[in-house]
Parts: structure tokens; C-alpha cells; sequence
């Protein structure tokens, strides 16, 4: 893990509705939610979540699969146990 890949992570969750979508599809499990569920889940129109479910996806925070006609999203813990040892090492 480096400071850029740290940043990157951690500036992709301090928005509040990604860090909302990302912590309900951590809540979710490894089946993960359609981008509908996460909408009526949030409170956030659709275009929204999909537009913040981009940013999680492209940082590594949330994967995606193709299930039928949905894309189903669900987090994923690997980058995240490296963001908090990379701090605790350093600040640690």
C-alpha cells in the first residue's frame, strides 16, 4: 500500500453517500445488492448510485457482477485492511 492507493480510498469514502452505499453493501455480505435495492435502500435516486457506485468500483472498495439482467454490487474488504495497516504503521 502506498500514500497515492490511500488516498484514493479514502477520499472515494469520505463522500457520505458513498461511504452509505459502501457500508450497506457491507452489510449486505459477499451476495452483495442491485443498484434498485442500494436506490430504495439510500434514498438516493439511481443515477446517483450508480454514479457513486463508479467511483467504489474503480477504487477496488466494491466489485460487481453481472447476474441475469442486473449487476449486482457487493464490497470488498481487501483494500480496506491495508488502508488501516498502512495508517497504523505509520501513525502507529
Amino acid at each position: 500500500m502506498n500514500i497515492r492507493k490511500t488516498a484514493d480510498i479514502l477520499g472515494a469514502l469520505a463522500q457520505e453517500n458513498r461511504l452509505r452505499i459502501f457500508l450497506l453493501l457491507a452489510e449486505s455480505g459477499p451476495d452483495g445488492l442491485s443498484a434498485g435495492i442500494i436506490s430504495a435502500s439510500s434514498d438516493l435516486p439511481p443515477s446517483s448510485v450508480t454514479f457513486h457506485l463508479k467511483e467504489l468500483v474503480r477504487t477496488g472498495l466494491v466489485k460487481s457482477r453481472q447476474q441475469g439482467r442486473f449487476m449486482i454490487y457487493s464490497a470488498t474488504g481487501e483494500c480496506i485492511v491495508p488502508v488501516l495497516d498502512f495508517l497504523q504503521e505509520k501513525c502507529g
